[in-house]
């Protein structure tokens, strides 16, 4: 095909801050896990599929399946939906003292 370009499982962003490789970015519609650090406005590679360890609410809890969502403010998952981005499903029970959730990223742009 003359006008494919690329799979998208990893898509090159500008950094909206200093990011450390394995953290969550929100850019746009765009979600993803950093794959390597970046300083902010410099170009990084965002993985937008998979399951990863995602900084998260210790105080939240969650069953397997409930949606995951980003707050791009505090820069991590929560199970809060008011003015967060749905990123995904806990693949893991989170209890309320886990600081990080295991979380599928299905690539869905919202």
């Amino acid at each position: 095909m003359k006008n494919f370009i690329q799979p998208g499982q990893t898509v090159t962003v500008i950094a909206p801050a200093n990011l450390i490789s394995g953290q969550g970015v929100l850019v746009g519609a765009l979600f993803g896990v950093a794959t390597n650090d970046a300083l902010q406005g410099a170009p990084v590679e965002i993985c937008r599929t998979g399951v990863f360890a995602l900084s998260a609410v210790a105080a939240d809890t969650g069953a397997i399946g409930d949606k995951a969502y980003w707050d791009n403010t505090a820069r991590r998952i929560t199970k809060t939906a008011t003015n967060n981005t749905l990123v995904g499903a806990l693949t893991a029970a989170k209890s309320g003292t886990d600081s990080a959730a295991t979380v599928l990223l299905d690539g869905v742009i919202r």
